[in-house]
This record gives C-alpha cells, structure tokens and sequence, in this order.
C-alpha cells in the first residue's frame, strides 16, 4: 500500500534534497524494481529457481558422460549438455525454467494495479502531475528489469559452474546459443507477467487476479493436452487412409499443441539447445531419405524456431497492449 505513496513522496521533495528531480517514468522503475526485490514472494521464488537450478546442474554434470554419445550428432556441443542431460531424476534445466517461469511472472503482476487501487494510493499518484501510462510502462518495466538480470545471472551462474566442474569451454556457437535461450526465457515470462497485469487491471481483487493468472496456467498446462489428447483420438484417421491425409492429420494436432505457450517455447528451447533438431514438425520419407544426421549451425536454428518466436512475441504484445488500453480507460477513484 505504501509503494506509489514513496513514489508521491520522491517526486514531491524538492531539488535540493536529491540533487535533481527524478523523471517521474524513472522514479517509478526504481522503486518498483526496489519492492520486487525486497518481497517475499519474490525471494521465496527465487530461493525455490535457485534450488531447482543447482539441484538440475549436479544431475546433468553427473550424467554429462553418458549423455555423449560416440553417434550423437550433438557431441561436439558438450557444454550445451549442462542444458539439457538428466538421468529422470530430475528434468533438465529448460524444462524447470518452463514450468516455474509462468509462476514469476504472475506473482511479479498480479497486484499490479488492484492493491494501489484498493488502498487508495492510485489516486493520490495520479492526482500528480504523471502520465497515466508511466505507471503501468514502469510497472512492467521494472518487472521485466527484475526477470532479465534473474535470468542472465542464472544463466552465467550455470556456465560459470560447468566451467569450473568440467573445465571445457563454451565454444562462440555454444555461447550465442545460451545467450539466445536466456532471452527466450525472459520472453516466456515476459507474457505471464502481461497476462498477469492484465487480470490486475480488469479484476478488483488482488486474490482474484492471482487465481484467474494460476488458472490459465494450470489449464494450458494440464487440461489443455487432455482436450486435445482427445480430440487426437476422436480425429484420427483409419488404417486404410493416405499417407497425406495422415500428414495432414499429425500437422493439425501439432498446430493446436502450438496455441499453448509453454508449447511454444518448449519447441524453441529444444531447437536452440540441441542442434540436432532439423525439424519440428512431420516429414515425409521424401524429406528424410539423404539427410545427414548433423547439427545446424545457429542461423538455420533460429530459422526453424522463428514461427515459435514470432508466436510468443505477438503473444506478449496482444497481453500488454490490452492491459495498457484498460487501464488507460479505467476510473481509478478507490470505492
């Protein structure tokens, strides 16, 4: 509650105090960004990411001899296997990121602007002389602030440590690689923490928001493939059928997957972190019989994942841009 009354007291104090008025959109991000960091349900997150971080670099260190292979085409990307070897103990890295990112970004969103509004100190910020969108752009901003050195540090933190355990460099194509999968990941999030604030700006209560955000989680990542499990199976083409309407039927079933984002983004990781991948969807005979099995260098993996990319990105903007317009038409006044 007492958040955007700092931000009103910050702005008020006069230039001798601080040397120089802040810009209201900057003094907005600092304290934001100073709240996350200084949350429970942030460090709790975070001591939870940090557990399930190390706790997935000791299983794929310990099994990074058995996952290279003598006729693995990805081999010679052995520091990529700090990524991705497990021995089922435990998922690897990307799979982790991909079922705890969706619950930062929610918690870091999801009382964006219904708890200011509730206790009363949006209108007291807006009876100031702010922009009404440099309050929700710096919400988010800091956020995403928040999620980008999370991520970059938790990166660096694994290839700092496999650097030390396994003394083998990352090569340059290594490198980009792992650089290009943090900046998926702060993506993935990204979205949630725009659904989220979305919940916040068109429900009333904090609690509401937060379960609607958890709820759209929970069904694309539960009930979402039982739905189209079954409409796999109620689909499904006879024996006596084409080889292309069976074609037709696998790239229709792997359309619908893709409408999720945690599908989205499960394809893209995989595609980025192992170079292996030539393709995401079905291939004929046609398609298969000569190819050499290996790996594709990074520009040719981004090709294939640029669908998957360009979902998510658009998918994020459509969640920020409705949030944005709610809440610039939204009566703010406290009831």
């Amino acid at each position: 509650m007492n958040r955007l009354l700092n931000i009103v007291a910050l702005l008020k104090a006069p230039p001798a105090a601080t040397g120089r008025a802040p810009h209201p959109f900057r003094a907005i991000v600092d304290k934001e960004v100073s709240d996350h960091l200084r949350s429970w349900r942030f460090n709790i997150l975070l001591v939870l990411i940090l557990l399930t971080c190390f706790g997935s670099l000791y299983i794929s260190v310990t099994n990074i001899g058995k996952a290279v292979k003598p006729d693995d085409p990805d081999g010679a990307f052995f520091f990529l296997k700090l990524f991705t070897a497990s021995d089922g103990t435990l998922p690897p890295f990307h799979v982790l990121i991909g079922f705890l990112g969706p619950l930062l970004g929610i918690s870091l969103g999801f009382d964006a602007i219904n708890s200011e509004q509730n206790g009363g100190t949006l209108s007291r910020i807006m009876a100031q002389p702010i922009h009404r969108d440099y309050l929700i752009n710096g919400k988010f901003v800091a956020s995403l602030i928040v999620i980008s050195v999370l991520f970059f540090a938790l990166g660096f933190l694994v290839m700092g440590l496999g650097l030390i355990i396994i003394g083998v460099p990352p090569t340059a194509g290594e490198f980009l690689r792992i650089i290009f999968f943090i900046l998926l990941n702060i993506l993935y999030v990204a979205f949630w923490l725009n659904l989220s604030i979305l919940f916040s700006v068109l429900l009333r209560q904090a609690a509401t928001s937060a379960l609607a955000g958890i709820a759209v989680w929970l069904f694309f990542t539960i009930f979402y493939q039982i739905i189209i499990k079954l409409v796999a199976k109620a689909l499904m083409p006879s024996e006596m059928a084409s080889g292309q309407a069976v074609l037709h039927y696998q790239e229709l079933i792997l359309n619908l997957f893709r409408i999720v984002p945690s599908q989205l983004f499960s394809d893209a990781t995989t595609t980025l972190l192992m170079p292996s991948v030539r393709s995401l969807g079905p291939l004929t005979m046609e398609q298969v019989y000569g190819a050499i099995p290996s790996p594709l260098p990074l520009g040719q993996s981004l090709l294939i994942v640029w669908p998957q990319l360009t979902g998510l990105i658009a998918s994020t903007v459509v969640c920020f841009a409705l949030s944005y317009f709610s809440f610039m038409k939204r009566e703010i006044r406290p009831r």
